[in-house]
């Protein structure tokens, strides 16, 4: 397993690729009598920069005001460690379950570029809210 080197995290470049998260409550999966609310959220990460790059590692703050706030952080996503080429996209798909009936989620996403160069992608805050409503929604970014 790779975790970033020490002492601190890697430089943001914000300019590189762009997150965007849409959030979706799961009602069929949730249980009100027992406080938990199960969200999947459908990330699109584009490669807006000049270079191809390999997303290593990522880190979540998850906010539930019900259960405190959590970090999450691992390899990659979902099993995989994409490499994204200039002009190119990575989609996924995961979830979050949280005791209180909305929170958010925000955190960054560690890339390495071919030359070795280390650096970390924002992921903008998405709220999660326990409200009935259509599928879908929209992208936040």
């Amino acid at each position: 397993m790779f975790k970033p080197a020490s002492p601190g995290p890697p430089p943001i470049d914000a300019d590189a690729f762009r997150v965007a998260v849409r959030p979706e409550y799961l009602p069929e999966q949730s249980d009100a009598h027992t406080s938990r609310y199960v969200f999947a959220y459908h990330v699109l990460i584009e490669n807006v920069g000049d270079r191809a790059a390999r997303l290593f590692w990522r880190h979540w703050l998850i906010h539930d005001p019900a259960a405190g706030d959590q970090e999450v952080e691992g390899e990659g996503v979902v099993g995989e460690s994409p490499r994204i080429e200039p002009g190119d996209s990575h989609r996924y798909q995961s979830f979050c379950v949280l005791r209180g009936r909305t929170g958010y989620m925000e955190g960054f996403y560690h890339f390495r570029r071919d030359d070795g160069s280390v650096f970390r992608s924002p992921i903008p805050r998405f709220t999660l809210r326990a409200t009935p409503g259509p599928p879908g929604g929209h992208y936040a970014q």
